[in-house]
């Protein structure tokens, strides 16, 4: 994909103040560039939209967005934001919950036209850019049939969600979308290109496979993709009288549930959606998921006529752009009589309509790599939930916040050790130091001072560099 550069170089910066003054050093670094980098900055029509993120929460002002078209281009901008002292936001899909792919006053390394998907149906390997989407790898693979596990919303970026762990309708099958990753490309700290992994920097292939964006700007993937099989969806919405006997009826059947088989739990004020996913073969497949439509007397039913590509962006609709939202969740061993207490407890007072708990099932592949293998934390869990208030006012901020904090709150006091972090909302070193736990964070905090010691890529969920744990390595 070609873009022409649209940037003027000779502009009056002192009318765009500090900014400016970084504005105009980076555009004359990147002058000779090539025709694929787009520097934008706060006077130009585009900056209004551009700087926006999926998060409608989120209301920040870089002081330039650079769209980088090529390797060169995204090695300069690193080197760019060290020298001259510039918080850089990697952007890929701009899904982050807490807004960390754009900044006040840094830059922003929009890598979203660096999006292609190359695969060899023979091989079964995609090599993916670090700007591409969900979509953009299920879409490619699709006519062949194969598959990466990744996540459920179409235009989620590959990067944030594969650095962090990524799990799916397909992980249970499959493994996470980092247990199907074979290596990267990425930009270092020092604007180094280095690949990584299993063989070639294995500590820093294990630290990326859940240790999120901090150590480098991943410029390419490369995963193995995995052969679909027949699918068959159904899902069925309960009332709200039925929540209980929904949930202890649900409990029962996913205890028994094979591998092929992955079910989820949508559960608002007023309805509770269970949903079964079928993949593999045709001939367990209504056997396998007809009980789930039998937990009550379901409000509607939905079994069949729906392809894989057509679940994965079933969600788009009501996770969609601008919308407001917040986020914790954790982990959990069984859906026991407390944790359905008190999903039943705190789903009563949701905010608005749309607020929800969201219950996805793991275990199966996921549990078959060990807990050690790599950064993502959670392997023994079966289940995942998150706690997720979804509204539109800005006037409902703090109510839908303070929601959220709560529910999540009093189910993480029931939940096992570890998390999810592209999940949460909250930032900090306690909440990625209650992710890893004290051995895998002191183990990211030794490869983080040997690839950032500085810390440059801290808009993230942060590991602080520790150079007495890196020379103890």
């Amino acid at each position: 994909m070609k873009i022409k550069n649209k940037w003027r170089f000779g502009f009056a910066i002192t009318a765009l103040g500090d900014g400016g003054m970084l504005l105009a050093r980076i555009s004359k670094e990147l002058e000779t560039a090539g025709p694929n980098c787009i520097i934008i900055g706060p006077h130009q029509a585009e900056y209004e939209q551009l700087r926006k993120v999926w998060n409608g929460m989120v209301d920040r002002r870089p002081a330039a967005i650079v769209r980088t078209g090529t390797v060169a281009h995204v090695a300069k901008v690193v080197q760019l934001a060290a020298e001259y002292g510039a918080l850089p936001a990697v952007r890929c899909g701009g899904h982050s919950i807490p807004g960390l792919s754009t900044g006040d006053d840094g830059i922003v390394l929009d890598l979203s036209a660096m999006n292609r998907v190359v695969f060899d149906p023979v091989s079964r390997i995609a090599e993916v850019e670090g700007g591409a989407l969900l979509r953009h790898l299920d879409v490619a693979g699709a006519a062949a049939g194969l598959v990466t596990p990744a996540g459920v919303i179409s235009h989620t970026g590959i990067a944030g969600l594969t650095l962090g762990g990524g799990m799916g309708w397909l992980s249970r099958r499959f493994g996470l979308t980092i247990d199907n990753l074979l290596g990267v490309d990425l930009i270092t700290a020092e604007g180094r290109a280095l690949h990584a992994s299993a063989d070639i920097e294995p500590e820093l292939f294990w630290g990326i496979r859940g240790g999120g964006g901090n150590f480098g700007v991943v410029t390419k993937f490369r995963f193995r993709m995995q052969p679909l099989g027949p699918v068959l969806v159904g899902r069925w919405k309960y009332p709200r009288p039925a929540f209980g006997a929904v949930l202890r009826g649900y409990r029962d059947l996913a205890a028994e549930a094979p591998r092929e088989l992955t079910t989820a739990l949508t559960i608002t004020s007023t309805a509770i959606a269970v949903s079964a996913f079928w993949s593999g073969s045709s001939g367990n497949a209504f056997a396998a998921i007809q009980p789930y439509g039998s937990l009550a007397r379901p409000d509607a039913i939905m079994v069949g006529g729906q392809t894989f590509l057509e679940l994965q962006s079933r969600n788009d609709a009501h996770f969609a752009w601008g919308r407001r939202y917040y986020a914790k969740g954790g982990f959990l061993g069984d859906i026991d009589d407390r944790v359905i207490n008190c999903l039943l407890d705190s789903i009563a007072t949701a905010p608005t309509p749309d607020s929800e708990f969201y219950v996805l099932q793991l275990g199966g592949a996921v549990s078959d790599v060990e807990e050690a293998a790599t950064a993502y934390s959670g392997r023994a869990a079966k289940f995942y939930w998150v706690a997720e208030p979804v509204w539109d006012n800005p006037m409902d901020d703090s109510r839908c916040i303070a929601w959220g904090r709560s529910a999540g709150g009093r189910m993480a006091a029931i939940s096992q050790a570890g998390n999810y972090l592209n999940e949460q909302a909250d930032t900090g070193k306690e909440v990625s130091y209650h992710a890893y736990g004290a051995e895998k964070y002191n183990r990211l905090s030794a490869l983080k001072a040997r690839f950032d010691p500085s810390n440059l890529f801290r808009l993230n969920q942060n590991i602080e560099p520790d150079p007495s744990l890196a020379a103890a390595r």
